[in-house]
């Protein structure tokens, strides 16, 4: 009997380190559950999904993934200061915080918070990983096959799927 790799229609369930080109942690999954995700989904950044492809439990990688398949490069452009007054009201604005911004009626964008100084709040469309190479290392832990309930929403209902959640 083969083992389930990963594929469209699998969940993926993994942990992670993330470091940038100069070796800089960023983000790890240590001392937390493993992350699920729809494989084909876009759920995760197209070059580690794209990494994933084949691969079963037990299997470690590495990857670097270039910001045309990360987070994108960045565009060049600054940050637009905006007054706090304008935005939602009620939200402690920290940088790397994500905003969504309506910017018609019912067009969104999403932004992040780059500064935050008295009045003011700066905002850029720049996700704050573009334009860095990202370093995975990568342990899968698990693949099942996805529940058809979490293919119609798009997303794993948790590590085994019977995690519950609203829409």
């Amino acid at each position: 009997m083969s083992e389930l790799a990963i594929a469209d229609g699998t969940v993926g369930i993994f942990h992670y380190t993330l470091h940038n080109g100069d070796g800089e942690l960023l983000d790890s999954s240590a001392g937390r559950q493993a992350m699920p995700y729809l494989h084909g989904a876009k759920n995760i950044i197209p070059g580690l999904e794209a990494a994933l492809v084949g691969k079963v439990a037990g299997d470690k990688i590495q990857v670097v993934i270039p910001p045309k398949d990360g987070y994108g490069e960045h565009d060049g452009r600054e940050p637009q200061r905006v007054r706090r007054k304008e935005l939602p009201s009620g939200r402690d604005f920290q940088p790397g915080m994500p905003m969504r911004a309506e910017i018609s009626e019912g067009q969104f964008v999403q932004l992040w918070v780059t500064r935050v100084e008295g009045a003011w709040v700066w905002l850029t469309s720049n996700h704050p990983l573009a334009g860095v190479e990202l370093h995975f290392d990568v342990e899968i832990v698990g693949v099942r096959s996805a529940l058809q309930v979490e293919l119609d929403h798009g997303h794993p209902h948790g590590i085994d799927g019977t995690e519950g959640h609203h829409h």
